[in-house]
């Protein structure tokens, strides 16, 4: 009981302190390492006493920069009454420079490493075949230890295989596991898995910026998976094109809405090289017919993002304009989430052409103050005014990571 004391005495004293002070000791904890911010951010962030009155946050910028010269290091210290330091936390300085700014929709085209199953079961001589391990959404990636990157892959693979098992290694829910399966024959003997796979996906989302210097892109916010679970899709491959918007189905309770596009797989405009929980990202080759390149805007880091008025660029209307939204929520997270953001739109004009938030409107760019801060993820099913946004700074990270 002796040894209890202290700890007891310590979260009074905590619990106090947060209490008359209004300390917001969540937030600060839930500060990541590794965000980007600026001295601009700082300042504002401590005018607006964002973690409370008595806490202050300073920026030493530290004299080490990455290989391309263009990522600086930095260390934010959080202080109480500002002068006892209760955090230290490394960040990145925020880029001086202007990125292009999107909210064009793009078709995309993603090539998987590993098949994809897309359904489990099987029609056989008027009998219905079900596989009781693999399920649709399933990721396989291996067979017998050899690696399978295409649909020829696995039939190679159980075409030389003396058992009538195989072991198969796939993931679910972005997690490996590898169980032992019995094959299936027709009836001219030809092994089979059971199975229906695809080793490729298209869709549409929506362009969110592009880097000046290189043509480097970001879009989507969140990632390509199978629609099924929380799987990545592993990328061997993808492009990007130009698409054209020919409808819209709007979007009502319990129903999400769409945007209903077309585009021919042709004339790629970019590479897609990476898929990630926060979004896609590559190059365009031409980035003409998918910017405006008169639009340039800056980045905005986390700090300079706070519940209010903001706005969103959407081309649903033909060009890209920008419709009023409200930030509900911004959340500190420590890791990276694409459901950083909850917002409202607000925006009549919007709401009259889709109800609100739309399928294909991922990775629509958030404004806040002018600056760049985050793009939309997801619509909530039960209201399509509202859904998530991310921050911009995780899409900056995985950008150049």
């Amino acid at each position: 009981m002796r040894k209890r004391k202290p700890l007891i005495i310590f979260l009074l004293f905590v619990g106090i302190l947060t209490f008359f002070s209004n300390i917001n000791l969540y937030d600060v904890i839930n500060l990541p390492e590794n965000f980007y911010v600026n001295y601009e951010e700082i300042d504002k962030a401590n005018k607006e006493n964002i973690f409370g009155h008595l806490v202050k946050l300073a920026l030493n910028k530290n004299e080490v920069e990455t290989a391309d010269n263009k990522d600086i290091e930095g260390e934010v210290i959080i202080k109480l009454f500002g002068f006892i330091p209760i955090k230290k936390v490394k960040v990145n300085l925020l880029p001086e420079e202007e990125v292009y700014l999107g909210g064009t929709p793009i078709g995309l085209s993603i090539h998987s490493q590993g098949v994809i199953v897309v359904s489990d079961t099987m029609i056989e001589e008027n009998k219905i075949i079900k596989n009781s391990t693999i399920q649709n959404g399933d990721i396989i990636k291996e067979v017998n230890g050899k690696k399978i990157e295409c649909i020829d892959d696995i039939q190679q693979a159980i075409s030389s295989s003396l058992e009538d098992n195989i072991e198969i290694t796939y993931q679910r829910n972005n997690k490996e596991k590898t169980s032992t399966l019995p094959l299936i024959k027709d009836k001219d003997g030809v092994k089979k898995l059971g199975v229906w796979v695809r080793d490729d996906l298209s869709g549409v989302g929506t362009l969110t910026f592009v880097k000046k210097e290189n043509n480097q892109f970001a879009a989507l916010g969140h990632a390509v998976t199978n629609g099924l679970d929380d799987n990545v899709i592993p990328l061997k491959s993808g492009e990007i094109y130009n698409c054209s918007l020919i409808n819209i189905e709007k979007g009502i309770r319990n129903k999400p809405g769409e945007l209903r596009c077309v585009f021919v797989q042709k004339n790629k405009q970019g590479e897609i090289e990476k898929n990630t929980n926060v979004g896609i990202y590559g190059n365009i080759e031409n980035i003409e017919t998918l910017v405006d390149q008169n639009k340039q805007v800056t980045l905005g880091g986390r700090l300079s993002v706070k519940p209010g008025k903001a706005k969103i660029v959407s081309n649903v209307s033909g060009i890209n304009e920008e419709y009023d939204i409200e930030i509900i929520k911004a959340n500190y997270q420590s890791k990276c989430s694409d459901k950083s953001l909850i917002i409202r739109v607000t925006d009549k004009r919007l709401l009259q052409m889709t109800g609100g938030i739309v399928q294909g409107m991922s990775g629509s760019p958030i404004l806040q103050d002018g600056k760049l801060v985050g793009a939309v993820t997801h619509v909530f099913i039960s209201d399509p005014t509202k859904g998530y946004g991310v921050y911009s700074d995780w899409m900056l990270e995985k950008l150049l990571a």
